[in-house]
């Protein structure tokens, strides 16, 4: 994934910052983010969310409303209907890039503003929206002390998320008269609702009144434990998740065919966070998703096979396939393959090298369901010898290894 610096003008003509997050290779799509109220575009979980989306292909956007984080403009001076607004100019500076805005992710207030603003981006085909309020005016309750200040004197310096913002009147006055009741039932884009139950800022009736409100194609995920500002990482990469998979029924991803002599196209490997040892890995130009880790024991987060692991996976799947195609072949009875794949390390004289060193040794139960007969269940065993993967095991491969300064684009098998 690559990150390039954006700017584009907001709806008072100030410069916002914005973060493109670009994956190898052409986007198959653009989706545009839009952070929790004083919230910025670096946020953990749009962060971790953005590369979840670039890792499939997608090209994502998530910027700074104006007058936050290192956007231009007096925060005091904005309002719902404003932020709205930035959401549309982001929208039109990405289509002027060439890259029309397909799924829209809105997080907490940002939520319901890309629930508002769906209807004035008519490229997009997906919304996603997460611990988003359907009553915008609950965000005043940040604020409740100085709400007799703001409607006295304009305007009031209030301390949220350990920074002080002055709140105006305007917000205040906006935010409180949106409704999104009308938005909502008129969306197009299909809709997907994350919303934690146990959110202590925005109640998980605000998801079954947006939920309700709006027509089908629909979908409501829960966030379990989750806080609001989906802290945890575990939460954020999961959110991700759920985004990515959902998104497929409604956005085409696919890239390109592979080029002759690479038919599975790139398999990527892409850590998660460099806090951990998590790794998000997608094949096919990001068809195909898995994560690998290591146990907690060894420094990992376990939410993931380790790497022998996946190893003995590619082993015993391999070894399945191989089974599967010569018995279909040969029209034998074979109704169903299981393979137990273990490893594990034995000192070189207790197996056949001379090396002296420690090698690796995997073993395989293999279980063959149906009416087969003995010389039928041999053959078959001596045929998992041929399995690719187990050849490769036992001859060896060479792997080379450049260092390149961008990665090259995913393609797809």
């Amino acid at each position: 994934m690559q990150t390039e610096r954006f700017t584009f003008k907001g709806h008072d003509g100030s410069d916002l910052a914005a973060r493109l997050d670009l994956p190898d290779g052409e986007p198959v799509a653009t989706a545009l983010m839009a952070h929790c109220f004083t919230c910025g575009k670096d946020i953990p979980a749009a962060r971790r969310i953005a590369a979840r989306l670039a890792g499939m292909g997608l090209a994502v956007l998530r910027f700074d409303f104006t007058g936050l984080g290192h956007s231009g403009g007096e925060f005091e001076n904005t309002s719902f209907t404003s932020n709205v607004q930035d959401l549309v100019a982001a929208s039109e500076a990405l289509k002027a890039r060439g890259l029309p805005v397909d799924l829209l992710v809105g997080h907490s207030l940002g939520g319901a503003a890309v629930l508002l603003a769906a209807q004035d981006i008519p490229s997009t085909r997906a919304v996603a929206t997460i611990g988003a309020p359907f009553d915008p005016g609950h965000v005043t309750h940040y604020f409740e002390g100085a709400l007799d200040r703001i409607a006295r004197d304009g305007s009031a310096e209030v301390k949220l998320g350990g920074r002080k913002l002055r709140i105006g009147k305007g917000f205040v006055d906006d935010v409180t008269n949106t409704k999104l009741t009308d938005a909502i039932a008129a969306l197009k884009p299909a809709l997907l609702v994350l919303h934690a139950p146990r959110d202590e800022i925005v109640g998980i009736q605000s998801a079954t009144q947006i939920f309700t409100a709006a027509r089908h194609p629909k979908s409501f995920v829960t966030l379990d434990d989750a806080d609001h500002l989906i802290t945890r990482a575990s939460d954020a990469e999961y959110a991700a998740d759920v985004i990515a998979a959902w998104v497929t029924r409604y956005l085409d991803l696919r890239r390109p065919a592979p080029p002759i002599g690479a038919p599975e196209g790139v398999t990527r490997v892409t850590e998660t966070a460099p806090d951990g040892l998590a790794q998000d890995i997608v094949a096919s130009g990001g068809k195909h998703h898995l994560v690998a880790d290591e146990p907690a024991a060894y420094g990992g987060t376990d939410r993931g096979l380790s790497p022998y692991q996946l190893l003995a996976a590619s082993l015993g799947a391999c070894t399945s396939m191989t089974l599967r195609m010569y018995a279909r072949r040969k029209k034998w009875p074979l109704e169903g393959i299981s393979v137990d794949v273990t490893h594990d390390r034995m000192h070189a004289q207790d197996a056949p090298s001379a090396s002296g060193e420690r090698i690796d040794r995997f073993r395989r139960e293999i279980v063959l369901t149906g009416p087969l007969d003995d010389q039928q269940r041999k053959r078959l065993m001596e045929i998992a010898d041929r399995c690719p993967v187990h050849k490769t095991l036992e001859t060896g491969a060479v792997v080379e290894t450049v260092l390149r300064e961008t990665a090259p684009e995913l393609t797809t098998a």
